[in-house]
């Protein structure tokens, strides 16, 4: 049996609500009821900063560093190794676990962790596009990052070609282990629909990419042809605005609801008072949205892209592709469907749900990475220069001439900070607390 002492670095985390914050949170849980030492650093939250604990003493470090937009912090490189390199230290940690190919706080600490020899892995939980600008410069940047990274996960296959195709990695290096559902929470009750009308729950940050504009086509349409149709809206985002003059203007306002932000926590309260779930999304890697839903029992409607034929199978998903027509056929379909009980029970749905996602599943797997992480050896300077030398990212020279700067200022740390007066935190694994043998 090998221990692990784990350090997960991502830019987005609590208190900031997501489904990347809520993956890092469940699997660092799980990883410490089988035994290993888990911390998460992440940059701090208005008021929030320095360190915190949270359920089962999970050890959050909230990092003083800049926002530049949309939760992420201003690339820096350079200035964050010595605070980096002073808690991997400290803690002993021997695999550094970055999430989120959005997150500039991941890819640096990566980097400083395969300058300081410890192994890494990386989590990537969105697709991405070749063609515009910005996936551009993200898959360049990825490239980048992940050439010296020793494995990486995925959340579903279609994530894992996209991976691969973007990085340049080869397949091999590449993981599939699915999200989960902590179905213990996410319970069906009947008990709080209406009997008088079919609502349909959405829960999505209302931007473009969720498929708001398509949304707006469908719920004028959706409720001019079944009067007893409710829709039930939870998120926020610029494409609230765009709702609320569709609402306005059809005079839809006893028939939509928009609720505005909801916590992770009332999430539950909200989809069990539906009867449908609709997404909309124009790209996903996995949709764990979709999941939580059926595991609460609603019928679900999404749409046929990304990740998303893989999550669940056909009997328990109507999948249209991304056209207002189309999601209307579906929707129209389920809606028939459980007016004539055509339907599988919330209860069966809850059931198939809580066998085919876990958390502690996936941090068996999860385990499994790691294992064959800590078994490489670790990687020397020339070594380093030698995967980059070939990694056909662009401006090779400017890569390399950041590896070796890096090694350099890490090399003058050791100096002035040695890493024999810096104190370790007495672990807090206990017999107790070992993972069974699996």
């Amino acid at each position: 049996m090998m221990v692990h002492n784990v350090c997960m670095v991502s830019d987005f985390f609590f208190p900031n609500t997501g489904g990347v914050e809520s993956h890092i949170y469940q699997l660092s849980q799980c990883l410490l009821q089988r035994g290993h030492k888990v911390v998460i650093i992440t940059h701090a939250y208005g008021r929030r900063t320095g360190v915190r604990y949270l359920t089962n003493n999970l050890k959050v470090y909230y990092l003083p560093l800049m926002v530049a937009y949309n939760q992420c912090i201003l690339p820096t490189l350079f200035p964050t190794l010595p605070i980096i390199r002073y808690i991997l230290l400290r803690e002993g940690i021997t695999i550094v676990h970055g999430h989120s190919a959005f997150s500039a706080l991941a890819h640096e600490a990566m980097f400083h962790a395969c300058t300081m020899g410890i192994n890494t892995v990386f989590t990537d939980h969105s697709l991405f596009g070749f063609a515009d600008a910005s996936s551009i410069i993200t898959n360049k940047i990825l490239k980048f990052s992940l050439a010296d990274v020793q494995h990486v996960i995925c959340v579903s296959h279609t994530s894992k070609e996209n991976t691969v195709l973007r990085a340049a990695l080869a397949p091999h290096k590449v993981y599939v282990i699915p999200n989960a559902v902590d179905s213990a929470v996410f319970t069906p009750d009947p008990s709080q629909r209406r009997s008088d009308r079919t609502t349909v729950v959405v829960m999505s940050r209302l931007v473009y990419r969720k498929g708001i504009d398509l949304l707006a086509g469908i719920i004028p349409e959706l409720c001019a042809s079944h009067p007893d149709v409710h829709f039930l809206i939870g998120g926020d985002g610029p494409k609230r605005i765009l709702l609320e003059e569709v609402r306005e203007q059809y005079q839809l306002h006893d028939r939509v609801q928009l609720l505005g932000s909801v916590s992770h926590e009332d999430v539950r309260d909200v989809l069990v008072q539906g009867d449908i779930f609709l997404n909309t999304s124009l790209t996903e890697a996995f949709c764990i949205a979709i999941v939580e839903a059926e595991s609460c029992g609603l019928q679900v409607v999404s749409t046929r892209i990304g990740g998303v034929p893989e999550v669940l199978p056909d009997q328990l998903i109507y999948l249209a592709e991304p056209s207002v027509k189309s999601l209307l056929d579906a929707l129209k379909t389920a809606a028939e469907d459980k007016r004539w009980g055509r339907i599988i029970s919330p209860r069966e749905r809850h059931e198939r749900i809580s066998a085919m996602y876990t958390w502690q599943d996936m941090a068996r797997r999860t385990e499994t990475v790691y294992d064959a992480t800590a078994e490489l050896p670790s990687s020397t300077l020339a070594d380093r220069i030698h995967r980059y030398s070939h990694s056909g990212s662009g401006w090779v020279l400017f890569v390399l001439l950041l590896v070796i700067v890096n090694y350099l200022f890490w090399k003058l740390l050791e100096i002035l900070v040695p890493r024999k007066n810096i104190e370790l935190v007495p672990s807090q694994i206990t017999k107790s607390s070992q993972r069974e043998a699996t």
